[in-house]
């Protein structure tokens, strides 16, 4: 009936074969992320460290690594939850079965968060940020960093836990100008609840009150990264899918405690105080830089006794994160197109790094009098889903009409570009926001959190058959000549490295002239990169170099391209400059010599013998 600890959760995991012990002694710095990653990488078990260099206390991390074991931990609450979240989102569905969802209304009424007056194992000891585990991920990271916190904090005009924001936002330990031991950092990125109750306290010039909880049953960290509806306390949510109220109460300093976390770290934050943070290696593959973020002045740090610290590894996807969103589709479903008149399914790719690209299917329905060979509903849809909370940081979004294919699947991402690709018309659907928001840890654009965005909408007959191979004698003309088909109608080309925009626009520009009198019918989309082998090699490395290295505004062009009112368009294929750009952040790369050293882990009589 859930867990009341992490280490319930470990003990049971351990039991059913889904958890093994890690003996040796490893290093936080980069071999744990090594080890995790390798294990990852084979759907392996997770992972309990018990010794670590330089900390007396213990780690545990992929928990979370597939979504069977999500699903283990969590099975006796997932079919209520589900339920619990098809109320929130449509309690019409109550009244036409009230018998089905009767158990889950009492799932609700029993996570409601529960004050203690005593008695909380939290309070066992005290310790000191150096004395956690240091643990770095990768070479150029700035520091050690929390990975896996939830970050509490409440609404300074309504305090209380009912309108306080629970949230996964990374935490540097260590490095940069921090002080050891009496200062953190604080990293969140837009249309987080934490900006909002942090923007109410600089108002009233009054210092946030932060609390970081770390470890506590396995429920804690989920609903801090659950995108719930309005409303809906995470929390309360946390209570629901752990079959266990969440337990709280304030210390002596007005902080809010988790009763069941392993780790609290209590801090203040005070308006308009901030150091550099960064870098970190981040889940779009590569590193966030060093910029200014929110400085946390740590109070105390509780533990438990024998305590255990949570972590995982953020990296170019896969990773773990890849899995909490796999099990937050599982338990959400159709949650988010029920907020959108007319969507019926929408896919934030994780291959390209989750906010890079958006798929959507919608209906159109505005004139279903007569048959119209063009994208219009879907249009007004794809503006209600770049307004929608995270998704309003994507930069492509391609978004189709569902009668062209009901059974069009979001998820099978070739198949959805094939059918994008072959009813598109570039002079015609391609819908630009120029000068707008990004995510923050997307450096192709032109400035922190600044860029542009697109929408390729397509809706209407097939206007064209995608060609499958290269055609005899395809000659592209210099310097990019080099060509590798990537799935039908795409085309990966190399050839010359990216300089600088003024000159490569005037180059593109030429080569598009030179270009135009090739056989390009079956091939409505070319992405120019700095290797076309491994672009083509895969559709997640075609995804991810395609749409994390380009900025839509600058990168698109377009053979006998046009601007017509404000509208640009292309008679030939559609181009984009997916090449690496002076100003954009460093790819993550692992350490050899780390990575040599976990090898020995998997030899015989390693603990990873058999796993890796």
């Amino acid at each position: 009936m859930g867990y009341n600890s992490l280490a319930a959760c470990v003990a049971d995991l351990e039991k059913h074969g889904h958890l093994i012990r890690i003996k040796e002694e490893v290093d936080p710095y980069l071999e744990m992320a090594a080890i995790h990653m390798r294990v990852f990488d084979v759907e392996g078990p997770a992972l309990y460290f018990e010794n670590i260099k330089g900390s007396e206390f213990p780690a545990v991390s992929n928990l979370f690594g597939t979504l069977d074991r999500s699903k283990f931990m969590f099975r006796d609450s997932l079919d209520h939850l589900k339920k619990l979240v098809d109320v929130k989102m449509n309690p019409g569905a109550v009244l036409k079965n009230p018998f089905q969802y009767i158990g889950s209304s009492m799932t609700a009424l029993g996570a409601l968060p529960w004050k203690k007056k005593s008695g909380a194992p939290i309070l066992h000891g005290k310790t000191s940020i150096s004395k956690l585990p240091q643990i770095v991920n990768w070479p150029m990271d700035g520091g050690a960093f929390v990975t896996m916190p939830q970050v509490y904090t409440e609404d300074v005009n309504k305090p209380g836990i009912m309108h306080a924001n629970l949230g996964m936002y990374r935490i540097q330990l260590s490095g940069n100008d921090y002080i050891p031991d009496r200062e953190i950092g604080l990293h969140y990125q837009l249309h987080r609840g934490i900006g909002i109750h942090q923007t109410k306290a600089n108002e009233l010039g009054v210092p946030l009150k932060v609390s970081i909880f770390v470890g506590g049953p396995p429920a804690h960290p989920l609903s801090a990264v659950m995108p719930l509806p309005e409303g809906l306390s995470e929390m309360i949510f946390a209570g629901a899918l752990g079959n266990r109220r969440f337990r709280y109460f304030y210390d002596d300093e007005g902080f809010c405690i988790s009763a069941d976390a392993d780790f609290v770290i209590t801090g203040t934050v005070y308006p308009n105080e901030n150091k550099p943070e960064g870098p970190f290696g981040d889940h779009i593959g590569y590193y966030s830089l060093t910029h200014p973020f929110p400085l946390m002045k740590v109070h105390n740090v509780y533990h438990k006794k024998d305590p255990i610290w949570s972590f995982t590894v953020v990296g170019r996807p896969p990773q773990e994160d890849t899995s909490f969103g796999a099990l937050i589709h599982e338990i959400t479903g159709a949650a988010i197109p029920q907020e959108i008149s007319g969507l019926h399914a929408v896919n934030a790719v994780d291959a390209a790094g989750v906010h890079p690209l958006l798929f959507a299917i919608g209906s159109e329905r505005y004139t279903p009098y007569q048959r119209v060979d063009r994208p219009q509903e879907i249009l007004t849809i794809a503006n209600q889903i770049l307004g929608k909370n995270q998704l309003s940081l994507a930069k492509y979004l391609f978004i189709s009409a569902y009668e062209d294919n009901p059974k069009l699947d979001i998820y099978d991402i070739p198949a959805f570009f094939g059918h994008i690709l072959e009813r598109i018309d570039p002079a015609r659907d391609l819908h630009f926001q120029t000068n707008t928001t990004i995510d923050t840890l997307d450096y192709s654009g032109d400035g922190l959190n600044a860029g542009s965005k697109v929408v390729f909408a397509a809706a209407g007959t097939k206007k064209r058959e995608l060609a499958r191979e290269l055609p005899a004698n395809f000659d592209l003309p210099r310097p990019f000549n080099q060509a590798k088909l990537v799935m039908p109608g795409v085309l990966a080309i190399d050839g010359q490295a990216f300089t600088a925009y003024g000159d490569e626009t005037a180059i593109i520009g030429e080569w598009c002239r030179a270009a135009e009198g090739l056989a390009w019918e079956g091939f409505p989309l070319l992405v120019l990169c700095d290797d076309a082998s491994f672009t083509a090699e895969t559709v997640n490395n075609f995804v991810w170099t395609t749409f994390t290295r380009s900025n839509p505004a600058f990168d698109i062009y377009g053979i006998k391209s046009f601007t017509t009112f404000k509208h640009w368009g292309c008679e030939g294929p559609i181009i984009i400059d997916a090449r690496t750009k002076p100003h954009h952040a460093p790819a993550l790369i692992k350490d050899e010599v780390v990575e040599k050293r976990v090898d020995q882990l998997g030899a015989k009589g390693g603990s990873l013998h058999g796993i890796i």
